[in-house]
């Protein structure tokens, strides 16, 4: 394990209540709502304990879901549903070039250092296959609530925040296709995901496509 490994693992573990957030089932339900409608092999990116990719394999059990972390003790921890598991980071995945249909990031991008997002974001460019589409969701520092109480998205792992239309151009710069953006996180249990001011949402969601 490499010092940026270590670095990462360390960091994530002092998150525990990650492995035990209440909207994580939610969240990829939403995401697979907007699955292309013949994907088949999907990419768990900071898949936890794996609660996520164990509800879309209740949702489609067609699925065959790849888990990627960086801290051992929760790839230990991932159910069945999973048919691989990679220790490692996103920067450099062990995965061949355009052989994953979805790439699914909850909640993950605000993890990485700011000099590591450009390097994931090629990475899922590289593994996902022409028409593979990229599902992600990351806190919203437009969020109201974090502006009234002067919140901060950083903390002990939360190394970067991503604004909604920066990170919508970043995608675009990358190549990627087709780009939107939708609410997520708690709100949207109550609201949906199209309410037109972002700003009430605590988490966004991108969608985006190899194409």
């Amino acid at each position: 394990m490499n010092r940026l490994h270590k670095s990462y693992e360390l960091q994530n573990k002092v998150q525990f209540v990650s492995e035990e957030d209440d909207f994580t089932v939610d969240r990829y339900r939403q995401f697979y709502r907007r699955f292309p409608v013949k994907a088949r092999k999907v990419l768990d990116m900071g898949c936890n304990t794996g609660r996520g990719g164990e509800a879309l394999k209740k949702i489609d059990n067609s699925l065959e879901i790849v888990g990627l972390d960086c801290v051992q003790e929760r790839l230990d921890r991932l159910p069945e549903a999973y048919s691989e598991k990679i220790y490692g980071l996103s920067t450099d995945m062990p995965i061949e070039d355009q052989t994953v249909d979805v790439v699914v990031a909850g909640e993950f991008l605000e993890h990485l250092y700011p000099s590591d997002v450009d390097k994931t974001l090629c990475e899922i460019q590289r593994v996902l296959t022409i028409g593979g589409r990229l599902l992600l969701t990351t806190p919203n520092p437009h969020y109201f609530k974090n502006k009234l109480y002067n919140y901060t998205i950083y903390g002990p792992s939360h190394l970067t925040q991503h604004f909604p239309t920066i990170l919508l151009f970043r995608m675009k710069m990358h190549g990627f296709s087709n780009v939107k953006t939708f609410g997520s996180g708690r709100v949207s249990r109550y609201i949906g995901r199209y309410f037109p001011v972002l700003s009430i949402y605590g988490s966004y969601m991108i969608c985006a496509d190899k194409y």
